[in-house]
């Protein structure tokens, strides 16, 4: 990844002001995908309780958490979830555009606290999944179109 180490910082604080501000930002993540991305909301039909959105959210920021760190499993992770998720029917871009729902709605939970380091730095670790995303996209045969 080509994040400095003061851009990783600002993002793992803003995950943590999140948590602290928000509490568990998983609904507000949710709405959001599902108001962007109408289609997406039948995949959950059989989560009632929520559960596997707060599976999936943990999930993505635990490797957003390993890509600012050791990059022990993130790699592998997008890798197989993007195969999981074309298998059922969404294709890597829409992947993709998950993380970019989450950093939006963390902006949007901590107001005037998102600067435009912190912004920066989302921005860059965005452009970085997206290039992984598209690199094992090609690598599988999938258009990422």
């Amino acid at each position: 990844m080509s994040l400095t180490d003061t851009q990783k910082q600002n993002i793992e604080r803003s995950i943590e002001r999140v948590a602290e501000v928000a509490g568990d930002p998983t609904g507000l993540v949710y709405a959001r995908l599902f108001a962007e991305q109408p289609e997406m909301k039948s995949l959950f039909v059989l989560d009632t309780d929520g559960s596997a959105k707060g599976h999936m959210l943990t999930e993505a920021l635990d490797c957003v958490f390993d890509l600012l760190g050791p990059r022990a499993y993130a790699p592998v992770l997008i890798q197989s979830e993007l195969t999981n998720h074309r298998n059922l029917g969404v294709p890597p871009r829409t992947f993709a555009t998950f993380f970019r729902v989450v950093r939006d709605c963390f902006r949007d939970s901590l107001g005037s606290e998102w600067d435009q380091a912190t912004e920066d730095a989302w921005e860059a670790m965005l452009h970085d999944i997206d290039a992984f995303i598209a690199e094992q996209a090609a690598k599988y045969g999938m258009e990422v179109g």
